[in-house]
């Protein structure tokens, strides 16, 4: 775990170092600070409120509401943005301010610390996924991993409360202890021990935050001084002592040796208890004489023949020296920084003072973009914005196609793939859509190794996004993460989210790289004057998980473009001209393979249900059928119910079971939703953002109701509980969905014959209750949740001579009832009920010429 394990020290070892508080009665004493009369005192540097940046990333499991359990479900939307509702109305109401921090950058310097933190969800799904087999219920919460979409789905709610949400761009960690000193925040809100390093003003724990019922919002915080009392360490030698725990730059395996040199009684080949760890390592940088060489002590850790560990312990420690609060005034960011960052080779200032979009005011990090305000503000929780530099609106008016959101707008929307800069290669500089509001809980393409920490050390086993290009300079670049989600490692039913959905993303990177452009200016370039130029190729590296390969090589994935004359992304984002609103709208539409009359028609989808029913015809189109039909019917009646909105009920709602098949379905609609605002945001956002939120079309745990009483439903009106006006509903949107189609569905599972004469089983896909109404006389429930067959007797003429009971045999494996013949449904599209006659068998008698009974 490297310097990570401090934090744990701390908490269990230095009882001084972590103290519990309550932030509203530090909130509360902050406000005694001001002078009568609302002005305030300028000797004092910070404001009447008590203000916070939250690092997102360390809590997500706390801004969704906790480990509730029914989050393996797909997510329960409504009820996150009630617990937000009331953990922000607390905030407010108690005079704190916050401003939300989400990861932007690709950070290919980490990539190999990201690459153990999803091998490390793998494990958890792969558990996930066998108890749900086996039990049928949700997970405990130590195998919590956030649901797929969950941070574009915050930074939405967080939005809709009116909380600053920001996206870091390059080194998240640096990114977020700058914006804390640039305007003078009071604290941090964080789970990560590099900040514990960087000793921001106030550190307190995300992990132990705490909104109780008495009133309180309860935390820990971190004191560095306690830290260096109890280590009996100067804090001017805690940036050598973070380095040789180890981090992404220098890591563990680097640092094998040395700390088992310092701890010669432990054994080797195991890992070494973090108290021994320690203690011992700060005995060894307490001792240390002169701690401004790192040269020399580099080299007496590692040798005269350790040169390139050597200048990684020297770049791990300036990391940590520049989140200082010395290190960070005096550190500046080179050219090259500012033209990663910025996209254009800044002027440099000709004054002391920074030039407003050229050189940050102090560090080395940029004006950030507040996703609220659309603006790169220096934050003033007051209200107002300083210094802030106006950007081009990316926002794109849609009420010639929605004219009921005249009071909406569309802005654009924020989300996981803020920073998806693309490196022209051709010489075109960086094009950066910003704000997307999707991305698939990961990060898009960067084209240079130097992050704001000053550090160009790229991630140990991995080469940098440049280095590892071997292509011609004709050659445009792209990089994008995708993280595991709960899917199985080969899958059986369902395909895997990123296979699936990789056509969009293809058509997505066309868009960016303005690769219709680019070819009707080699085009006309040709017929004037007669020179033929190669167009660069658009390749982007997919980082997606491969159980063969988990990861050590990317997916080289070309964009594939749209088939007609798509605008520029200037004019996509930023042409008011109607016909560029129409085909910005063609744009998404084409990505989502839903350019057809009835989905823009609201008699048929409704405004807040476009992105659903985008969503659910691109599965659709898939050459594999994925959906049976009573589960796309499943989708659409959750969607119009009016328990959608009802956080309550759906919360209190129970579920007899819980399926991988619906875990899996619920899983991949997520990644498509996800998808889906990426498209949306890359074509200039023709969706406005509030018909977009998740919470309007989608919750898990009502899906897996609908789910299951589809499964042993006759007819429609059933599955929406004899609504008829939810019936009518769902039929419109059903043939908005397969207009033009020519619809496959996935055969039902039907259990086959015991060969030992047994009976039928239960699908392990399918462990629902069903009703005995219709053919036979059905199940009932065995050991474990299986469904058992009631059993069958054996009939001679007329006469029942032998029967026998239920088979309590084990559930045939998967995909083993594929070949078997199975019970159809006209209601429900050929399928069957799970309901099996009992079985009677006749045998007609003849006498053979012995004169014996054959039979």
């Amino acid at each position: 775990m490297g310097v990570q394990i401090l934090q744990r020290f701390i908490e269990q070892h230095c009882p001084g170092a972590s103290v519990p508080v309550d932030l509203l009665k530090i909130a509360r004493s902050i406000a005694v600070r001001r002078i009568g009369g609302g002005r305030c005192n300028p000797l004092l540097p910070y404001y009447d409120h008590l203000c916070l940046v939250v690092d997102g990333e360390c809590c997500l499991d706390r801004l969704y509401g906790g480990y509730f359990s029914d989050w393996v479900c797909g997510g329960q939307w409504n009820r996150m943005v009630q617990f937000l509702s009331v953990l922000i109305d607390t905030i407010h109401n108690n005079n704190i301010e916050v401003v939300m921090f989400f990861n932007g950058g690709l950070e290919p310097q980490r990539m190999d610390e990201w690459v153990k933190q999803q091998q490390a969800d793998r494990k958890k799904i792969n558990q996930v996924i066998k108890h749900v087999a086996t039990r049928a219920t949700p997970p405990p919460k130590v195998w919590w991993i956030p649901p797929v979409c969950l941070r574009t789905c915050l930074r939405m709610a967080l939005r809709t409360l009116n909380v600053p949400v920001v996206c870091s761009m390059d080194d998240h960690h640096q990114e977020v202890i700058a914006f804390c000193r640039e305007n003078n925040f009071h604290g941090l809100l964080a789970e990560d021990a590099e900040y514990i390093i960087f000793d921001p003003p106030r550190y307190f724990s995300s992990e132990q935050l705490k909104l109780t019922y008495k009133g309180s919002l309860e935390t820990k915080e971190f004191i560095l001084n306690e830290v260096a009392q109890n280590l009996n360490l100067q804090e001017n030698r805690f940036c050598i002592f973070a380095a040789l725990l180890g981090n992404y730059l220098l890591t563990e395996e680097d640092l094998t040796p040395f700390h088992h040199y310092l701890c010669p009684d432990q054994p080797k080949g195991k890992p070494i208890p973090s108290e021994v760890l320690i203690q011992a390592l700060a005995e060894y940088v307490r001792s240390l004489n002169n701690v401004e060489n790192l040269d020399t002590i580099g080299t007496q850790i590692f040798g005269q023949a350790g040169q390139e560990e050597i200048q990684k312990f020297k770049h791990s420690t300036q990391y940590y020296l520049n989140g200082t609060k010395d290190g960070f005034l005096q550190y500046q960011p080179t050219l090259q920084d500012h033209r990663t960052i910025r996209g254009k080779e800044p002027t440099p200032p000709t004054s002391g003072k920074a030039e407003p979009g050229c050189y940050p005011a102090k560090g080395g990090i940029p004006e950030f973009r507040d996703e609220t305000s659309q603006k790169f503000p220096n934050y003033d929780p007051s209200g107002e914005q300083k210094n802030s530099t106006l950007t081009s609106t990316l926002s794109a008016n849609s009420n010639d196609f929605f004219p009921k959101t005249n009071a909406l707008g569309s802005e654009k929307t924020g989300g996981e793939f803020s920073n998806l800069s693309t490196y022209q290669g051709g010489g075109g500089g960086y094009t950066s859509p910003g704000n997307a509001s999707a991305g698939f809980n990961g990060t898009a393409v960067v084209s240079s190794s130097n992050t704001s920490s000053g550090s160009n050390i790229s991630s140990p086993n991995r080469t940098s996004p440049e280095s590892s290009w071997s292509g011609s300079i004709n050659q445009q670049k792209g990089e994008i993460k995708l993280p595991v989600t709960i899917e199985e490692d080969i899958p059986r039913d369902v395909p895997l989210g990123a296979v699936l959905f990789r056509p969009l993303r293809q058509m997505v990177y066309a868009i960016l790289f303005n690769l219709h452009h680019q070819h009707f200016l080699a085009k006309q370039k040709k017929e004037k004057e007669g020179v033929e130029e190669k167009v660069p190729d658009v390749i982007i590296k997919e980082w997606t998980w491969n159980k063969h390969k988990q990861y050590s090589s990317p997916d080289l994935v070309p964009a594939v473009p749209l088939g007609w004359a798509v605008p520029t992304v200037q004019r996509l984002w930023c042409g008011t001209a109607p016909d560029e609103k129409k085909r910005r709208l063609r744009a998404f539409l084409t990505c989502m393979h839903s350019d057809t009359p009835l989905m823009l028609n609201t008699a048929y989808v409704q405004q807040h249900l476009l992105v659903l029913c985008c969503v659910l015809r691109y599965m659709m189109t898939d050459e594999r059928p994925i959906f049976r039909k009573y589960e796309l019917d499943a989708f659409l009646a959750q969607a119009v119910s009016p328990h959608l909105t009802n956080a309550e009920f759906t919360q209190n709602m129970q579920i007899p079971v819980i399926t991988n098949r619906g875990v899996e379905l619920a899983t991949l609609f997520m990644q498509g939703v996800e998808c889906a605002l990426f498209v949306n945001d890359s074509c200039g956002a023709p969706l406005p953002w509030l018909m977009c939120c998740p919470w309007l079309f989608f919750d898990g745990k009502l899906f897996h109701q609908k789910l299951l009483k589809a499964a042993g439903a006759k007819n429609l009106v059933d599955i929406c509980d004899g609504q008829i006006d939810q019936v009518s509903a769902v039929e419109r949107m059903r043939a908005a969905i397969l207009e033009g189609l020519q619809p496959q569905f996935a055969y039902p599972p039907f259990p086959p014959v015991n060969p030992s004469f047994g009976g039928y089983y239960e699908s392990p896909l399918l462990p629902t209750p069903v009703s005995n109404r219709g053919r036979g006389r059905g199940f009932r429930y065995g050991p474990g949740g299986r469904v058992i067959d009631r059993g069958g007797q054996l009939e001679i003429a007329g006469v029942v001579v032998g029967s026998w009971g239920a088979n309590y045999g084990q559930v045939p494996p998967r995909g083993a009832m594929s070949n078997y013949p199975y019970y159809g449904n006209s209601n429900m599209g050929g399928f069957g009920r799970g309901v099996a006659p009992r079985r009677t068998i006749s045998t007609k008698l003849r006498k053979s010429n012995t004169g014996a009974i054959q039979h």
